[in-house]
């Protein structure tokens, strides 16, 4: 077995004990839930993300299934041990992981871009028709002024 599962395992048995000997009504204590995210989710996080190549790390596809599992994690331990979530530890966590793992990532497919043509030509046109063909109008109508009183 790899260290790193060893950990995790460990972690996990932590946290089932944890779960069965705290009572529910104490509420969230907020470093033992650090510390628990911290020993069980990130660990695995880690884990889960030392088996991709560094090169996809920024690659949404690759990268969303562990991604997923790391925000489910930190909400099933917030349930067992009474916590709201998302909260200021899960926030900051979450921060932490974004400065690790994907600091280096480029916005590239979140940018905004133009629409299609087909799309945008449309919404061009259509105004600087109305804009001529009222102009015309208007120019039409004032030499016609024999009719106006």
């Amino acid at each position: 077995m790899c260290p790193g599962t060893r950990s995790v395992l460990r972690a996990g048995i932590v946290l089932l004990l944890a779960v069965q000997i705290l009572p529910s009504a104490s509420g969230c204590s907020g470093s033992f839930y650090e510390r628990m995210i911290n020993d069980l989710c990130l660990a695995k996080f880690e884990f889960d993300m030392a088996g991709v190549d560094r090169g996809l790390w920024c690659s949404w596809p690759d990268t969303n299934k562990i991604y997923e599992g790391l925000t489910n994690c930190t909400y099933q331990i917030a349930l067992r041990m009474d916590c709201f979530w998302p909260n200021q530890i899960v926030d900051r966590f979450f921060m932490q992981v974004h400065r690790v793992f994907f600091h280096d990532c480029a916005l590239t497919g979140r940018l905004l871009h133009d629409p299609p043509v087909s799309v945008l030509a449309p919404f061009i046109t259509v105004p600087v028709l109305i804009t001529l063909l009222m102009t015309a109008l208007v120019v039409w109508r004032s030499k016609r002024t024999e009719g106006v009183l």
